[in-house]
């Protein structure tokens, strides 16, 4: 399987390219078949290999980070599988939401309750605090 079609790759290359840091919502889902490893992708660095998103190994602790595609690419697990691409996957939120999701459930997770869940809490934590609330810096 391919995991990253020409239009995935122009998606995250433009995310990635990004001039302003951006919130952006997942352009492609990976997963391991035969196990728990999960990756929820927003970028694509120029290199062409390191991907930027949510990554859920199946340990409970999901986190932002980055992964190589020639790593993805050449994963065999059990029974000989490869890594896929989640055909049917749309994002619904972006990347923030899904990671607060996945905290709050310890992995990566599709369900609506807890997605909304999540994007009310982003944005109720978001209007608490005034914009120059951070106080005196510590020393």
């Amino acid at each position: 399987m391919i995991l990253i079609t020409d239009e995935l790759r122009a998606r995250l290359l433009a995310n990635g390219a990004a001039d302003t840091e951006t919130d952006h919502v997942p352009v492609a889902k990976l997963f391991d078949p035969t196990g728990a490893a999960t990756w929820l992708l927003t970028e694509l660095d120029a290199d062409g290999d390191t991907l930027f998103g949510l990554c859920d190994l199946g340990f409970g602790f999901p986190e932002l980070g980055s992964v190589s595609l020639a790593e993805l690419e050449s994963v065999k697990g059990r029974l000989g599988l490869g890594i896929e691409r989640d055909l049917y996957f749309k994002a619904r939120f972006a990347l923030s939401v899904y990671t607060e999701a996945a905290r709050i459930a310890g992995h990566i997770t599709e369900a609506e309750r807890l997605l909304r869940q999540a994007a009310e809490a982003l944005s109720i934590q978001h209007s608490e605090l005034p914009p120059d609330a951070a106080g005196p810096a510590r020393r």
